[in-house]
Order: C-alpha cells, then sequence, then structure tokens
C-alpha cells in the first residue's frame, strides 16, 4: 500500500514543474504527509476492531434514537443509519439554542442545527446528537436510556424556565441563572457526572 501511495504522490508532484525549489519541496513534503495520512487511515479502517466500533457507534446511535421517539420527541427521517441523531424540537416548542444551552449547563455536548421548516439557520429547532464520543468510552445500547432520560430532564427544565421568562432567549438566559434554577441544574449535572465516571476516556481513568 505505501509503495502504491508515495507512487501517486510522485505522480503528484510531476505536475509542480516552474515551482521554484522552495515551494516544490515544501509541496512534496505535505503531500507526502497528506497520502501518508490517508493511508495509515485507510489501514485503521480496514481492521476488524474498527469496523465493531463503527457498528456500535450506530448501535447506539439507532439506540438513543429509540429511546427519544419512545419520550415522544421527533427525530428527522424517523431514525438513523449512521452516527448522527437529529430531534426536531419544534412541536415541544422549545428552540435548539435553549435545548443545546441547557444540556450544556448539566455536561452533555451537542450542537443545535437547522430542520426541515425552519425559517433562519440563526434561530433553530433541531438538535444534532453525535455516538461516537459514548462509544469511545464503551457506552453500550442498554445504558443508552439512561443518558436519554437525563436529556429529557434537562429540557423539561428548559420548558419549565421556559414558562417562568417567556419564549425570548435573552429572557431565558436571565431566567437561568436564578438561584432555584441553578439548583436543580447542579443536582441533574451531578448525575450525569456520576454516571460518566462509570465510563472513563481510555488513558484516562480521572474522567
Amino acid at each position: 500500500m505505501w509503495k502504491i501511495i508515495f507512487s501517486c504522490v510522485s505522480l503528484f508532484n510531476s505536475e509542480c514543474i516552474g515551482k521554484d525549489k522552495t515551494s516544490l519541496h515544501k509541496d512534496s513534503v505535505f503531500s507526502n504527509l497528506k497520502f501518508s495520512g490517508i493511508a495509515a487511515a485507510m489501514e485503521k479502517a480496514s481492521t476488524p476492531t474498527f469496523k465493531k466500533y463503527q457498528e456500535n457507534v450506530i448501535a447506539n446511535a439507532q439506540a438513543l434514537a429509540s429511546n427519544l421517539q419512545d419520550l415522544g420527541y421527533k427525530i428527522v427521517t424517523g431514525g438513523t443509519d449512521n452516527h448522527i441523531v437529529l430531534v426536531d424540537l419544534s412541536t415541544k416548542k422549545l428552540s435548539g439554542s435553549k435545548a443545546e444551552r441547557i444540556l450544556e449547563e448539566v455536561g452533555i455536548s451537542v450542537n443545535k442545527n437547522t430542520v426541515p421548516g425552519d425559517k433562519s439557520a440563526m434561530n433553530p429547532s433541531g438538535i444534532r446528537f453525535g455516538t461516537p464520543p459514548l462509544t469511545t468510552r464503551n457506552v453500550k445500547p442498554n445504558q443508552m436510556p439512561i443518558v436519554v432520560e437525563f436529556i429529557h430532564q434537562a429540557w423539561n427544565l428548559a420548558l419549565e424556565i421556559q414558562m417562568a421568562s417567556g419564549p425570548k432567549l435573552a429572557d431565558w438566559k436571565k431566567e437561568l441563572v436564578k438561584p432555584e434554577n441553578t439548583a436543580k441544574i447542579t443536582d441533574l449535572k451531578n448525575k450525569v457526572e456520576k454516571f460518566a465516571l462509570q465510563f472513563p476516556l481510555p488513558g484516562h481513568d480521572d474522567i
């Protein structure tokens, strides 16, 4: 494989005729590094271990989607066949910005995302989950209901805060930091962290 890759690099660099020696040297070095990186990634991806890891990633994503659906959440496309789960919160009357922020506050990392029907990317109605981080920490599909319950509790809290603040994000953020709400957030965050400590990051037993 390596010989094939480096042959391709030589052919690629032959197109650089006319460049000065310094530029040609830089192109050669960076091209070699680029193709070497691709070769290393392809070799890794061809191993049974990596294939099993990707199967686990998808299984976790499907379990996440299924458990969210059981609680009444809408999954864009009705499910997933990859590592991403995109939740449409428009029917819950909770914006993606608020849903992202409340999960961030309790220690769950996600991204807000537009969904079909959104009129502006500045005010998305969706949340995008990815399961590779959980899979890397050895979380299994049968533990996904616990993760989903944390998410559900956080979003219910966000809606509870919204009832007091009204729909505007700025007002919601002000309500979010009130003592009665920060206490609830801290309580849920502690539960999330206690659960996460059962699944240390490989090579880092302390996190």
